[in-house]
């Protein structure tokens, strides 16, 4: 293509930052490499990675289609290279056989390769015709309408047998539809599915998986609404018409069966879809078994038929559509959006999910995502690292440990005589683990974990090998034990066990009861019990209050235990005793995410980490790509600047405040009265001179109700006041929203003028509410303050761990140890993150003062994003930085006049 650039369709004449973007952009995907973008919000990055992402699959899918027509059409079917690479597949070579065998090879792989690219080109155009047909043929529409009107029928059929089935009786020696809590016969420990049952489970699917994935491009971002926020870009996109979008969400985002979508936690939707799912199975296997006995009718739900879905799927890949409009869509065609949402991603050319469907291999495998020499984008990523972490990270209180104890032991005593030998060893082997994982903690099993009090509080940090020979399990075959609760589904039959008795087995002080009567005789009394509550209707509490009772703590122990699975060195387990053995709890860290973000990197064509805010990028590198087996010539950095002209941002380090008093804020003065005076008259002083709105950061919550109870006692809240009406950001997210709109009602009525008040004053804390995702453009934040230095709380546990971890593993960085770098890197992607919030478009303006000397050393000015870095100014003393921001504003207000 030689040196000219390359020109992307775009909605409106890009600025040239983007231009930039996109080709870098281009190249990576093009030359199959990993990323690192860095591009402020506020410049369009959204639209940038849209229309190079895009277009460069547009050209990818272009150059495929020409090769296989030119190898098809061409005499010369397969070059010698390919020929090459044909029999070097084949295992053959020519120098050890006969021409005639070489050559028959060799025209063998010319029949084969010219079948896979007919059989490859038929299938596309049959998949581009189907959707053609679909966007354009009105008939197919009502076709489609017609066959949703057969659906509802069949979906009010189907909710009248679920209505029958839960008001009849099943003929058997068991109670009524007990049969389906035992687990089935499990017979070894390898991949062998146990006899006579059909798993459905997360890798299953309603509609057709097995369709070649065309190559596309994974899109993950944080939340839901910055992926809907996604979506809408795409839809103004130049290929907004064209592309074949689909978005993905958890079955609680996209359920539309009210049944299902009304439990009250993840784990019960999930179990009762796929319980659903599983019943409906059986009943097409229904036909090839014998005439069974009278009994229950298994509840299917009426939106999985196969038609609707498929028809769901089709619907969804003509139209670009968010989360919502494809529940919208699924309610209309009453078709399952989460079925077919997975059935559509092998014809998706964009897919649109959440970071844990992507960066969790299980997840990720169940829902039918295939990365191989495919395209990942991972926005939002500035906690990536983290992110992971967390992901697979587990805990478990002791609460859970013993209540699983409890109903496992009433599980097993009640189907002991129906379960075969392997069954009931591994259930021994789990009662095992729970009753010594207690034990750990300071408790006993079978007493309630409530009253047992803790007698050594603190925490304790272990080695997964040190743990595991603490808790006496270390003989147990952990692997094996996580394979039989995947294979046995024995949480989800045990959940069913609990639901069916309403709860009342979970409480460990209970136990005691059915001891002294016999079980048989106290489930049977639950039983009478739960159908006299069910008669009495002043008794009977709404099923959300009884959800989160029922649901089982076995889902959270296989986690657990599926983390101590790790290697010994890539986690450590937190045992963490406090009050009581309910209170008290175990936890695993994951110390090097790069074990599971390696696949993802090994997997994939090309891999894109971007964010508005991505220094220090160094964390990445080290942690993630470097760790994971990337060589460095594989990654590439872009970071562009900002689209606002450089005299729109006023950045000031400031060193000592308006009484000459030297702004440190360490965790050991910050607190001093001198400190909190003079935090206060900086303010004061920045409210006189700062248009509309004002927002300032302290390093955590507990600092600023002790600073703001420190202004009350003396008088500089009431200065401030004056001239600023004072908000504080709630700790409870569900209040955010009224006091934005209270902030910014005030800044608009401050800013004709005729108020006495100059606007509003936000007091924020980093990593709280506001600090991430809200924007505070224009008026709403001409000035952001950050008080000192953000740094995590160095003596916890689990930090002091991490820190270790790096310092053993990783090298040194300009003679700094790699925990102490990872202490400043934190609190800068806490500081960037908080600072970025002012300036969200070309137009915007801001100013960002820094009160903390630390911020001029040169390692931690490096840490700033480019361009804030650029214009940063560092004064050392109060006066000249006041008089550069009166300056700065006045001439922001004289512009604007004009």
């Amino acid at each position: 293509m030689g040196d000219e650039p390359r020109s992307f369709p775009f909605p409106y004449q890009p600025y040239s930052i983007q231009e930039q973007f996109m080709e870098a952009l281009y190249n990576v995907l093009d030359q199959g490499k990993v990323g690192i973008f860095e591009s402020p919000t506020g410049t369009g990055k959204s639209l940038s990675l849209i229309c190079g992402a895009l277009s460069w699959l547009k050209d990818h899918r272009k150059r495929k289609e020409e090769e296989a027509a030119q190898l098809l059409n061409s005499s010369q079917i397969v070059s010698n290279q390919q020929l090459s690479t044909s029999l070097a597949h084949s295992g053959i070579t020519n120098s050890t056989e006969p021409d005639w065998i070489t050559e028959f090879v060799q025209k063998k792989a010319e029949r084969d390769l010219i079948t896979k690219l007919k059989e490859e080109e038929l299938k596309r155009r049959k998949r581009e015709e189907q959707l053609e047909q679909i966007r354009h043929n009105s008939q197919l529409r009502y076709s489609l309408k017609r066959k949703k009107d057969n659906v509802q029928e069949e979906a009010l059929r189907l909710l009248q047998l679920s209505k029958e089935s839960r008001e009849s009786g099943a003929v058997d020696c068991l109670e009524d539809g007990e049969e389906e809590l035992i687990v089935a016969e499990y017979e070894s420990d390898d991949d062998t599915k146990p006899k006579n049952i059909r798993y459905v489970d997360e890798d299953d699917d309603v509609g057709d998986l097995e369709e070649e994935h065309v190559t596309k491009v994974y899109y993950c971002s944080r939340t839901h609404s910055q992926l809907a926020q996604f979506v809408h870009e795409v839809q103004k996109s130049p290929f907004g018409k064209e592309i074949r979008l689909i978005s993905l969400a958890s079955r609680q985002n996209l359920c539309i069966n009210d049944e299902v979508q009304r439990l009250a936690s993840v784990h019960l939707i999930n179990d009762r879809c796929m319980e659903m799912q599983k019943n409906k199975h059986a009943e097409k296997d229904k036909g090839e078994e014998p005439k069974r006995k009278k009994g229950v009718t298994k509840t299917v739900c009426p939106f999985s038929n196969h038609d609707a879905v498929q028809g769901l799927r089709d619907e969804s890949l003509v139209k670009v559509r968010d989360v919502e409009q494809l529940v919208t869509l699924g309610k209309e065609i009453k078709a399952c959006p989460y079925y077919g949402g997975r059935s559509a991603i092998p014809a998706a050319q964009l897919v649109v999910l959440p970071y844990q469907t992507l960066l969790h291999e299980s997840t990720r495998r169940s829902s039918g995502i295939k990365l191989k020499d495919q395209v990942v984008i991972i926005d939002e990523a500035h906690n990536l690292i983290d992110t992971i972490a967390c992901i697979h990270s587990s805990e478990v209180s002791g609460a859970q440990l013993c209540c699983a104890h409890s109903q496992l032991t009433q599980y097993m005593e009640r189907y002991r005589n129906r379960l075969k030998a392997k069954n009931l060893m591994y259930i021994k082997q789990i009662l095992f683990v729970l009753e010594n994982l207690v034990r750990v903690l300071g408790g006993k099993v079978g007493q309630n974990p409530k009253a047992q009090t803790i007698t050594h509080p603190g925490p304790e940090l272990h080695t997964i090998n040190n743990f595991l020979f603490k808790a006496q399990i270390d003989n147990i075959n952990l692997f094996k034990v996580q394979k039989y609760c995947e294979k046995s589904l024995i949480s989800r039959k045990l959940f069913g066990f609990i639901e069916k008795y309403q709860g009342n087995l979970l409480d460990t002080a209970t136990k005691e009861n059915y001891k002294s009567a016999g079980l048989e005789k106290y489930l049977q009394s639950l039983q009478r019990k739960d159908n006299h509550d069910a008669h009495s209707p002043d008794k009977k509490k709404p099923a959300d209050e009884l959800q989160p009772a029922m649901a089982s703590p076995m889902f959270q122990l296989e986690s657990f235990l599926f983390a101590l699975t790790n290697a010994n060195k890539d986690g450590r387990v937190v045992v963490h005793r406090q009050g009581t053995v309910a209170q008290s709890f175990l936890k695993f860290l994951l110390l090097n995410p790069a074990v599971y973000f390696s696949d993802v990197l090994k997997e994939c064509r090309a891999v894109i980490i971007a964010g508005g805010t991505m220094q220090p990028i160094a964390d990445f590198k080290e942690q993630l790509l470097f760790s994971a087996g990337l060589s460095p010539d594989r990654i590439v950095e872009f970071s562009c600047g900002h689209v606002i002209p450089p005299d729109n941002i006023l950045p000031i380090i400031l060193s000592s405040g308006p009484s000459g008093q030297k702004l440190e804020f360490t965790f050991h003065n910050r607190e001093t009265p001198q400190m909190m005076d003079e935090t206060g008259r900086i303010l004061s002083n920045l409210c006189n001179v700062v248009p509309g709105g004002l927002v300032c950061f302290f390093p955590s919550y507990e600092y600023e109700k002790c600073v703001y109870a420190h202004w009350e006692k003396n008088g500089i809240l009431d200065r401030l006041a004056a001239k600023k009406k004072i908000f504080q950001e709630p700790k409870k997210a569900n209040q955010v929203e009224q006091v934005l709109a209270e902030y910014s009602k005030c800044i608009q009525r401050c800013r004709g003028g005729k108020d006495a008040l100059t606007g509003a004053l936000l007091l924020s804390v980093v990593g709280g509410k506001m600090s991430e995702g809200i924007n505070f453009s224009d008026d709403l934040g001409r000035c952001v303050v950050m008080v000192g230095m953000p740094y995590p709380n160095i003596r916890s546990p689990e930090l002091q761990e991490k820190m270790s971890y790096l310092d053993k593993n990783m090298p040194r960085v300009d003679g700094q140890s790699p925990g102490k770098v990872l202490i400043e890197n934190l609190c800068m992607k806490a500081v960037n993150q908080s600072i970025g919030r002012a300036i969200r478009h070309c137009g915007d303006y801001a100013s960002i003062i820094l009160l903390d000397h630390r911020y001029a050393r040169p390692n931690t000015l490096a840490k700033l994003p480019q361009w804030i870095r650029a214009s940063t100014q560092v004064q050392s003393a109060f006066g000249p930085a006041f008089a550069s921001l009166r300056k700065f504003f006045l001439e922001k207000k004289e512009r604007n006049s004009v």
